[in-house]
Formats: structure tokens, C-alpha cells, sequence
């Protein structure tokens, strides 16, 4: 939840998951400790992260972008050339990923998202300042340094050959900042990075949410009526978090409740936009994280929209249990298969880690634990973009 930092002592706190009586089989009281779960993937990683220099969008030069060096760039997915009309525009192919496409900002950012937020997983177990060091070099090369840094705005984002430098769509590229977001607030309010740094960390988010919420592609993205729509959200209420707009959060609340739950979910708790896509297994596990993510960023103890149900009892906890059964047994999923990455999921979704200690459903942690933590295929890293729980559940104290 969207709560203040107590870190200040190394005591690891064993989290409780305690199942009324009346809960579903599979619903156990017990004790786990989060941070012992991931103790031994983070420091392995952050090991290695500590080696790795910053590298930012500056060190790839798209040739066919309409902006400049430090503008993030990138290329529609499901857009390649039309076959009839080889150097004409390009045509459509949904569901389809072009491998040819411009995508090396992209990885770039992911890789940023990857390392800062092992190494700041790591400080927190550990409070070692050589991690939070090392994360801060990769956050100033990004949001501070004149040469390197990239520009607060995405104009130039998921072009297509021949039809635009850019869309509002774009915006979901930099749904991997909100970890970094909640990477620096984590080190700053700690006192792990220097005052000085850390404000001006702070000033290129609220000028990029500052954007997101001005500029035609943001407002338009904001309200865009199906994944797009959440995720926007997401990195609204991180990058909020982060600069303080509570306006903003309590907008992305407000935007939970009459949007994504009352025009976006059916009665069943599924969401039929990301059902009738070429890949609703994916696409429904992309958009539950997206919707629970937010839960856990945005929800205040007077405001929990994980507890949050309307009148005819569409809620988050429908969602999950909709979605749940499918996650364990993909073999039931009665819809169409995926056309791509059917094999590749499910993997370690935030959903099912947040939903068990919202609802204390020991069924979706064990689950969660059970799942790959650090999957490989890009397609999948791309839409995980919460993979550090460390930094989303306050186990620290």
C-alpha cells in the first residue's frame, strides 16, 4: 500500500497468512517470510548487477525515429511490411511481434528496471550502501546526467513504417519505470542516495508525470479502455508516490472503482477485452497484475481497493479467483490457446503474491512461489513489469 518507510533496523518480519475458517480449501494458517524467499535470488543477481555500468537509450541511435538522441523510441509490435507493397506502409498482424522492429530502447529500460531494482531489493535485506551506490550511478546516468539522461516525454514511442512517428499506446513502454520510481523512493526517503541526487531524481519523474497527464498522448492513454488503461495507472500512482501528488492517486483510485472494475470486468471477474485478443491467457494475466498492482500502490487504510466491492459484487477478489484456477491448471483454460508464448506462462505474477496477503490465501502464495521468478523470454519480461516485491510489501522494519 501506498505507506511511508519504517526501515531503519535489520529485523525481517515473518509475514502472516491466516485463512478464517470459512475459506476455500487449500487455505492454511501459517507464517512465511518474504524476505528468506528472497534473499538468495537478489544478492546472487546483485553480485553481478554491481559489474554492470549504466547504459541508457543514448547508446542506441534509432535511425528511423522523428525525435532526437535522448527521446525514447520504439516500434509497433504487430506491424510489418505489407507483403503487396514492400516499401509502403506497414500493415497489421495482431498478436504477431515483428522481430525486426526497433525495440533496443526498450530492452535498455528493462535492463535499468532489472538492475535497480535487484540492487535496492538487496540493500534492503541487507542495508549494504555499496548496492544503493551502485543503483544510483544507473539512476542519475538515466534522470540526471545532461549527456546521458532521456527526455521526460515519449513522443516518438510505438511508431509505425509510414503511418506515425508515435501514438499514445506508447506510453505502455514505460510501465518498467515504475519499479525504478519505487526503487528511488525506497533509497531516498531512507537516506540511502544524497538528499541532493534524490531531489533531482524526483524532478525528472514529476516532469514525465507531469507530461502523462497533460500532453494529448497521456490523456488519451489515461482512458484507453483495456490494459492500456491500468497500466497507465500503474506508473501514475508510482511516479505519484514517488513526487507526492495525492491528486493523482486518488484519481487512479477513483479510476479503479467506476472504470476498471464497473465498465471494464464481466459479472465472472474476467476482462472480455483482453479475452477477445489473439492471446487472452496473456493478456488476462497482464491485466489482473496491472489492476492488483495498482491496488497495492494506490490503497490507503481508509481507502483499501483491495477490499473495495461494488453493489453486484465485482471486485478484485472476483478477479483473482476468475483467473486463479487457470493459473494452476493452464490445461483448463476453455479459450482460445495464445497464438504466441502459450507455453511461457504462467510465471510469478504480483497478483497472486499481493492477492494472498490482501485476502490471506496461503493457495496463491504457495502458487506464486512455486513459479518462475526470473523468466527469460522477452516477450514475458516485458509484461512483467513487478517483479521485486520487496520493494511493494512493507516486510522490513
Amino acid at each position: 500500500m501506498n505507506s511511508t518507510y519504517s526501515i531503519t533496523t535489520i529485523v525481517l518480519l515473518a509475514l502472516t497468512v491466516a485463512a478464517p475458517a470459512s475459506a476455500v480449501s487449500g487455505s492454511i494458517s501459517e507464517t512465511i517470510d518474504l524476505v528468506e524467499i528472497e534473499k538468495q535470488r537478489i544478492l546472487s543477481k546483485a553480485t553481478t548487477y554491481l559489474e554492470e555500468a549504466p547504459l541508457t537509450i543514448v547508446a542506441y541511435r534509432a535511425e528511423r525515429s522523428a525525435g532526437g538522441l535522448h527521446d525514447f523510441y520504439s516500434e509497433g509490435d504487430y506491424w510489418w511490411p505489407d507483403t503487396d507493397n514492400p516499401e509502403g506502409a506497414y500493415v497489421r498482424r495482431d498478436g504477431l511481434s515483428n522481430p525486426d522492429n526497433f525495440i533496443a530502447h526498450r530492452h535498455a529500460m528493462l535492463r535499468l528496471s532489472e538492475i535497480v531494482g535487484t540492487l535496492t531489493s538487496a540493500w534492503m535485506i541487507t542495508q549494504d550502501q555499496s548496492y544503493a551506490s551502485h543503483a544510483l550511478k544507473h539512476l542519475r546516468a538515466w534522470f540526471v546526467d545532461e549527456s546521458t539522461r532521456m527526455n521526460p516525454s515519449l513522443l516518438y514511442a510505438q511508431a509505425i513504417k509510414g503511418r506515425v512517428t508515435g501514438r499514445s499506446i506508447g506510453i505502455i513502454d514505460t510501465i518498467h519505470l515504475a519499479e525504478v520510481a519505487r526503487s528511488a523512493e525506497v533509497l531516498g526517503r531512507q537516506g540511502a542516495l544524497p538528499a541532493e541526487e534524490f531531489e533531482r531524481i524526483k524532478s525528472w519523474f514529476s516532469e514525465y508525470l507531469n507530461w502523462l497527464t497533460t500532453h494529448p498522448y497521456g490523456e488519451r492513454e489515461r482512458v484507453h479502455p483495456n490494459n492500456h488503461g491500468v497500466w497507465w495507472s500503474v506508473q501514475a500512482a508510482a511516479f505519484s508516490s514517488l513526487v507526492g501528488r495525492e491528486d493523482i492517486l486518488e484519481w487512479t483510485r477513483n479510476q479503479f472503482k467506476t472504470v476498471y472494475l464497473k465498465e471494464m470486468m464481466a459479472a465472472d471477474g474476467s476482462f472480455p477485452e483482453e479475452l477477445r485478443r489473439t492471446k487472452p491467457f496473456g493478456y488476462s494475466l497482464f491485466v489482473l497484475d496491472g489492476v492488483a498492482s495498482l491496488a497495492q500502490i494506490a490503497s490507503t487504510e481508509t481507502d483499501d481497493l483491495w477490499a473495495f466491492e461494488l453493489p453486484d459484487g465485482r471486485s478484485l477478489k472476483k478477479g483473482m479467483a476468475f483467473l486463479y484456477p487457470y493459473i494452476e491448471n493452464k490445461s483448463a483454460w476453455p479459450y482460445e490457446k495464445d497464438v504466441l508464448y502459450w507455453d511461457e506462462w504462467p510465471v510469478r505474477h504480483p497478483s497472486l503474491l499481493f492477492a494472498s496477503l490482501a485476502y490471506s490465501r496461503s493457495d496463491y502464495l504457495r502458487l506464486w512461489e512455486r513459479l518462475e521468478a526470473d523468466p527469460t523470454t522477452p516477450e514475458v519480461v516485458r509484461n512483467l513489469p513487478i517483479r521485486y516485491p520487496l520493494l511493494w510489501v512493507d516486510v522490513l522494519r
